[in-house]
């Protein structure tokens, strides 16, 4: 386990002894599993993200035997426009 100093402002400092007291822990176990809940939730762990990226499946952008659209159709504007 790593120690860390960080500094709180008095007011939140204040609120973050409360909740660990009410919860019978310390502040600083109070504070590292506040951060490591935060941290599971956080979006961007590579392994879930390629998981998830793999059991989407591919949407064709044409149906077979049918022409490639060209560059203009695919990136045409006209919805945008006034």
């Amino acid at each position: 386990m790593k120690n860390v100093t960080i500094s709180l402002d008095e007011k939140v400092a204040r609120w973050a002894r409360v909740k660990a007291a009410e919860q019978d822990k310390s502040l600083s176990r109070f504070l590292a599993e506040l951060l490591e809940e935060r941290m599971r939730h956080e979006p961007g762990d590579r392994a879930e993200f390629l998981q998830v990226l793999r059991s989407v499946k591919p949407v064709p952008l044409r149906e077979p035997g049918e022409k490639l659209p060209t560059r203009d159709e695919l990136y045409d504007r006209k919805l945008f426009r006034r």
